[in-house]
């Protein structure tokens, strides 16, 4: 008798609730319905635009694929070579001793250049380290100092300007190795064009297979110097500044107000401002220098969201400037815009995922479809695959296409941490947020080079 009472007693809440349940859901339906339906189209619209962005990746990388390797564009004359200043900002860094020892060993003109380091650092026996590797070179080397590290790496460079003499101003980061030769070639399109306002070579990884954190790093920048640059020099005949292994006119530079101190990435802002009023950059792709990538998760991701944030932030204040510019044409404002074309793209893809996702859950109850599911998926990832044919591309270019598996994988993983990492950098800069400058690890730091202390 009581086991009935307790049963009939459970029926009658189950029967209750499901009661509740099914009218929430009936009155609510129609509310989930559009929602899936507003979040459905949304999502292919969202698809089409990723699509045609990734066929303009391929038609990228097919120009990279046949495109005839450059000749040598320019010759110094070295009888009348420029003076020159070469740059090394600094924070904490021992890195920037072995960036220096190679700056002196270039076979430019003795007598033609100088060197600054400019020290930021707040741990004396760095700064101590520093001074007594300037010491052994008395003349050629010479070191800055602010007391603090305001307005970050931009900063640096406007209080090294102050103490910099030479014509031509050649910037490396720390980790940064140029060859031997280096100087001579990117300062010699100077000489030959007056309208170029600056020079970039071309950055090659010396720990791109370290780890898959630095493998994906350097991915993500090959397909940018192998691909996206020499696609843009070509067509859109303009380049940018990659905020190192660069050279500036400083006599330009000054006139422009020097470096947007607490710029994220004042390569990209002083590339709009010089772009915009009818000058050059000149993208040098016979011209490398060794450099480091990333190789910590945290390092990866936070670069990645620093220079998403940088670009977008420079791209929308400079945008009304652009174009109603009266000093460039039509195509090159929308060359100029290119550079925020793979964020763009990476936008896309979020954008793609929230919408799927909201699409999916508020879709009314059915048994899930797996095949059609998953076909559906493998199409959408084909048809928006063209930053991954990039990535191929600068595989193929850097002699390493035998690792096309990795860079796969890697993107499928590590890719897709970094997709979010990069959205949250210009999601913050649509919204007008702000960043702060972060140093990443460098095996630079750690590693000792001929004449380093």
């Amino acid at each position: 008798m009581i086991q009935e009472y307790y049963a009939n007693y459970a029926l009658f809440y189950k029967q209750s609730s499901d009661a509740i349940i099914n009218g929430y859901i009936a009155a609510n339906r129609p509310i989930l319905d559009f929602i899936h339906s507003a979040f459905d189209n949304l999502f292919y619209m969202f698809l089409y635009i990723t699509v045609a962005v990734s066929a303009l990746f391929i038609i990228m990388s097919i120009y990279a694929i046949f495109s005839k390797k450059n000749k040598k564009e320019y010759d110094l004359d070295e009888t009348h070579a420029p003076f020159v200043t070469i740059q090394i900002p600094t924070y904490n860094e021992l890195a920037a001793l072995n960036c220096a020892q190679k700056c002196l060993e270039m076979d430019y003109p003795k007598d033609r250049y100088e060197i600054i380091i400019g020290d930021d650092s707040n741990q004396k026996e760095v700064s101590r380290k520093i001074d007594k590797f300037a010491a052994k070179h008395p003349g050629v080397i010479k070191v800055t100092r602010r007391g603090s590290n305001i307005g970050f790496k931009p900063g640096n460079l406007n209080h090294m300007l102050k103490y910099t003499s030479g014509e031509i101003i050649i910037i490396f980061d720390s980790d940064f190795l140029p060859d031997k030769n280096f100087m001579r070639k990117i300062v010699a399109p100077f000489q030959h064009d007056k309208k170029i306002a600056g020079v970039q070579s071309r950055w090659k990884f010396i720990n791109n297979n370290q780890n898959v954190y630095s493998f994906m790093g350097s991915l993500v920048v090959e397909g940018f110097h192998y691909v996206y640059l020499p696609f843009m020099k070509k067509f859109g005949k303009l380049s940018f500044l990659c905020g190192s292994g660069e050279a500036v006119r400083k006599n330009l530079l000054v006139k422009m107000g020097g470096w947007r101190s607490g710029s994220l990435t004042e390569d990209i802002e002083y590339s709009i401002r010089i772009l915009r009023e009818g000058y050059k950059i000149a993208y040098l792709e016979d011209v490398e220098v060794l450099c480091e990538a990333p190789f910590t998760a945290k390092d990866l991701y936070r670069q990645q969201k620093r220079w998403a944030f940088g670009v977008i932030s420079s791209l929308l204040s400079h945008f009304k400037s652009i174009v109603t510019s009266r000093k460039v044409n039509s195509k090159t404002k929308l060359f100029i815009h290119f550079q925020g074309l793979g964020y763009i793209f990476t936008l896309l893809l979020g954008l793609m995922f929230v919408t799927g996702i909201i699409s999916l859950v508020s879709h009314r109850p059915a048994p899930i479809e797996w095949m059609k599911f998953l076909t559906e998926t493998g199409r959408n990832f084909l048809i928006t695959s063209g930053a991954l044919i990039i990535s191929l591309v600068a595989l193929w270019r850097t002699k390493r296409l035998n690792q096309w598996w990795r860079a796969i994988t890697a993107s499928l993983s590590v890719g897709l941490v970094l997709l979010y990492y990069v959205n949250e950098g210009i999601v913050k800069a649509i919204l007008g947020g702000r960043m702060e400058w972060f140093m990443l690890k460098k095996l630079g730091n750690t590693k000792k080079v001929k004449g380093n202390v």
